[in-house]
């Protein structure tokens, strides 16, 4: 009888502290008076970053640890051959993104989702990796409500810091199975005085640094690496704005 007592009140004690691990935190100075108006902090964005290392191993080692520039993390990790690991829980803060902004978006790690994928910077993504990385974003987007077409890159959000996921990123492929944006295949020229510049910061594009700007716009819809704009790109920016619109 005492020995059935005991395991009862190890069970309860187990169950309490299993409750209290799942529980909010409560500030012990003040009367927990709890209102049912509120929701878990959202995520409102994706960030598609490459590793520019050697090896899904070495990338692990350095989302999970400090390093020369500080302690740095990613959601998500999509390895060469279409592994997928998560490192931080969705609903977490990883510190992903750094500096910059996208649209009014001004703490990009506090909104967003980061996906590293397994790439040097130097040689085009695998199939199996845009594979995952379409599943993954469909489960994402659909689980959270995040619009499809805010899918973005590290170098759109911070233009002056980077350039990942690189010139060689299949965005075109990403817009054809409905995440980011991609201008119609068959846009013509820009109107008279249509203004690429304005068009840029609407898309959400940071103007601090103009010519880093226009840069990381190249990489992403163009595949080229230059800091002036021309015709074509007046031309993309306004099919880009009409898709928006719609």
């Amino acid at each position: 009888m005492q020995s059935n007592s005991w395991r009862l009140a190890v069970m309860c004690a187990a169950l309490l502290l299993a409750a209290c691990t799942h529980a909010p935190p409560r500030n012990p100075l003040a009367h927990w008076v709890p209102s049912p108006n509120q929701s878990a902090r959202k995520a409102m964005l994706i960030v598609l970053h490459y590793t520019e290392q050697e090896s899904v191993q070495q990338s692990l080692h350095t989302l999970r640890t400090g390093n020369s520039d500080g302690p740095v993390s990613a959601h998500y990790l999509i390895g060469d051959r279409g592994d997928l690991y998560q490192l931080v829980a969705d609903e977490r803060r990883a510190w992903h993104a750094g500096g910059g902004s996208w649209g009014t978006i001004s703490d990009v790690n506090s909104a967003s989702i980061g996906i590293e994928i397994d790439n040097d910077g130097r040689e085009p993504f695998t199939q199996p990796q845009i594979a995952t990385l379409l599943r993954l974003l469909d489960d994402l987007c659909t689980r959270h409500g995040i619009p499809r077409t805010n899918v973005i890159g590290h170098a759109d959000m911070a233009p002056t810091r980077k350039i990942d996921p690189g010139r060689l990123f299949p965005w075109q492929r990403l817009a054809e199975a409905g995440f980011g944006r991609w201008p119609a295949a068959d846009h013509g020229p820009a109107p008279p005085g249509f203004d690429p510049m304005l068009a840029l910061r609407l898309l959400g594009y940071p103007l601090d640094d103009p010519a880093a700007a226009i840069r990381a716009f190249h990489l992403h819809y163009r595949g080229i690496d230059t800091m002036t704009l021309d015709d074509e790109d007046a031309s993309v920016l306004h099919a880009l704005m009409a898709e928006q619109r719609k």
